[in-house]
């Protein structure tokens, strides 16, 4: 991707969109690292909005941009019935997707991309790093009410936009393939993390039992659960959408709530060199979880917020895993800054691992409090 985009381009797709209107500015939005993202304003369009996001898909990491767009326009769509009928605003809680005046949700470009439109949220921020631990509390909420509002959606009508992507006995096996090739000599530097991740496979293994035994239902998962996904109101400092729906799948709750628990709770930079500083925050943890919990309103079951622990340290590990895979590849997936840097983050993942099997009777017994109190 991040090939120029011209002013003719530009033009082109906004009339596919919005006909014979104006465009009057456009940026480039560089907060995503996978699609090209433009902020557009254009003169009124036929309901009076003038303020959009215009992505174009990166076609390398969605090879399927139709069912991509069906699994956004379906949930965007059923959260903005449920935000609706609890008397919220759907175009303010919710992403808006945009029809073609051919009336397709994405447009096919001259150039053979895949384009999309959202209505921009106005008056909103986007964290880049946790501030205080109402930051991570208001994540929480927002995520667990994500939660709540699709509870009752079909999760098993939706694409899988990226297979296995939160697989992690498949990212078990994919690891052991890169070590056994090791393509670059690198494994004998970096002897202590590969042990780690063989010496921790009854993590790969247990979630691979949730899934082939069904322990656990399948429901709608964002999949990229970071903070700088969450919205957040400019004046109160309080979430309000749920943004970067591509990797909207079936899934286990379990990996939704992990993903942030593993950066968001984290005491330091997921690529921190100094390990001494890395370990499991309980403060931020429990910010979190009581968020989440509060968020989720009791749509989950028993069984799910058990596993809420796991989920995080599953999570962890996996995501340890796969820099450490793409440090023995040649960094090819993860962008880097520096020599070892995909060292480094698997380095502090596998820490947090450490740290929460620690820890692992406090965090469920901070679960169960706030579980209770829910």
């Amino acid at each position: 991707m991040n090939k120029t985009i011209s002013p003719q381009l530009v033009a082109e797709v906004v009339e596919a969109f919005f006909g014979p209107v104006q465009v009057e500015s456009y940026k480039s939005n560089r907060v995503g690292h996978i699609n090209d993202t433009l902020e557009v304003r254009v003169s009124p369009t036929q309901e009076g909005y003038q303020h959009f996001i215009f992505q174009r898909i990166n076609q390398e990491v969605f090879t399927k941009p139709v069912e991509l767009m069906e699994n956004i326009v379906g949930v965007t769509r059923f959260l903005g019935e449920k935000i609706q009928e609890r008397g919220g605003n759907p175009n303010r809680e919710a992403l808006s997707v945009f029809q073609t005046q051919a009336g397709q949700f994405y447009y096919l470009d001259s150039e053979g991309a895949y384009w999309r439109v959202y209505l921009y949220i106005e008056d909103t921020i986007c964290l880049q790093q946790v501030d205080t631990s109402e930051d991570l509390y208001q994540s929480g909420l927002a995520f667990g009410q994500f939660q709540n509002l699709l509870a009752d959606y079909p999760a098993e009508t939706l694409h899988e936009t990226i297979p296995h992507f939160h697989d992690t006995w498949k990212r078990l096996e994919d690891f052991k393939r890169v070590l056994e090739a090791d393509p670059l000599g690198r494994a004998k530097t970096c002897q202590a993390e590969i042990d780690f991740v063989l010496g921790h496979t009854e993590i790969a293994r247990y979630m691979k039992e949730i899934l082939d035994q069904k322990a656990l239902p399948l429901r709608v998962t964002h999949n990229d659960t970071k903070l700088n996904n969450v919205l957040f109101d400019k004046e109160t400092r309080q979430a309000l959408c749920v943004v970067d729906l591509d990797t909207i799948m079936p899934g286990l709750s379990i990996n939704d709530y992990g993903d942030t628990i593993r950066f968001g709770a984290s005491s330091a930079l997921e690529d921190e060199q100094d390990l001494s500083l890395v370990q499991l925050s309980l403060w931020l943890f429990s910010s979190y979880t009581r968020g989440f919990l509060e968020g989720v309103s009791g749509q989950l079951t028993p069984a799910e917020i058990a596993h809420l622990p796991f989920g995080a340290k599953a999570m962890t590990y996996e995501c340890g895993m796969r820099f450490l895979a793409d440090y023995l590849e040649g960094d090819h997936y993860f962008r880097i800054a520096r020599p070892q840097h995909n060292l480094d983050r698997a380095r502090t993942q596998f820490k947090l691992v450490a740290d929460m099997e620690a820890k692992d009777a406090q965090m469920r017994e901070i679960v169960a409090q706030y579980a209770e109190q829910a």
